[in-house]
């Protein structure tokens, strides 16, 4: 493999999350550089779902760094925890001042506060970003909530802002703040999330088990309230779920276990950015 210097950005950590990002990131213009610990998934998402793109893969943090264009820019899609501090630490001599890190996981934001007010001091700019949308949303445009180092969002503003959800023509994408501010905001937009997820889930048992109504009926009325100021993506989607139905023709969302919160969670998420992309490609 070339080590010139040819990538606008490198990402680290090739789970589906960060090979759609990478995808996202080249459909929009911008050379990647794709890594990942285990290298053999390098070569792999090279020779399948990167095949014929601009994206380019190094075997070593090494290799990765020489490939990065000026001021450097690599993005960490990683566990939050230990293993983002392991490849800091890997990154650090690869790096020089003014070079950037961002954290693109759900970092708790008090480490997102420690990591950047420790390699501020090293002359490194950390940024910490909220990312928003699932696995569909880091392909097709997710909501951005980068915060941080502020000198690195110049260096960042044209990609993240490219790449991210529309609304309107407006990117759903802007500087945050200092520190971890990023990461707080995503945590406070999850704690939005599923906050609306309990209401609906609520209504849904007071309309069911209280008021005994079938599950188009509670379709409708889920219609009804998004013509009004409930008006959401999520409302929207409900009434769809409920509608829908398995191959003989009972209600899917009475098979979800109920013990499985992350599924339901997530089983709407998908459909919500679904039925979004569906309009915007329409």
């Amino acid at each position: 493999m070339s080590t010139e210097a040819v990538a606008d950005i490198a990402v680290i950590g090739l789970a589906v999350m960060g090979q759609n990002l990478i995808l996202n990131m080249n459909d929009h213009g911008f050379v990647v550089c794709a890594f990942n610990r285990t290298v053999s998934k390098v070569d792999d998402f090279l020779e399948n779902e990167a095949k014929g793109t601009k994206i380019v893969g190094a075997h070593s943090l090494a290799e990765m760094a020489k490939k990065l264009k000026r001021p450097r820019r690599v993005m960490l899609l990683v566990k939050a925890g230990s293993a983002v501090d392991d490849f800091i630490e890997q990154l650090l001599p690869l790096l020089e001042s003014g070079d950037i890190i961002i954290d693109g996981g759900n970092s708790e934001y008090t480490d997102t506060n420690r990591r950047a007010e420790s390699l501020g001091k090293k002359g490194i700019l950390y940024v910490g970003s909220g990312v928003s949308g699932g696995e569909e949303g880091a392909r097709f445009g997710p909501s951005l909530m980068p915060g941080g180092a502020e000198a690195a969002w110049p260096h960042l503003k044209d990609i993240f802002q490219s790449i991210s959800a529309k609304v309107d023509g407006e990117p759903c994408c802007d500087w945050v703040g200092l520190g971890g501010s990023g990461h707080f905001v995503k945590m406070v937009h999850n704690g939005i999330e599923y906050g609306d997820m309990q209401l609906i889930c609520e209504a849904y048992h007071l309309m069911k088990d209280a008021v005994g109504l079938s599950h188009d009926e509670m379709a409708d009325v889920f219609d009804q309230w998004n013509k009004t100021e409930l008006d959401s993506f999520l409302v929207e989607i409900t009434a769809g779920i409920l509608r829908f139905k398995d191959e003989k023709g009972n209600a899917l969302v009475e098979q979800i276990r109920d013990t499985a919160g992350q599924v339901i969670a997530h089983f709407l998420l998908r459909q919500m950015f679904r039925k979004c992309m569906t309009r915007l490609l329409s």
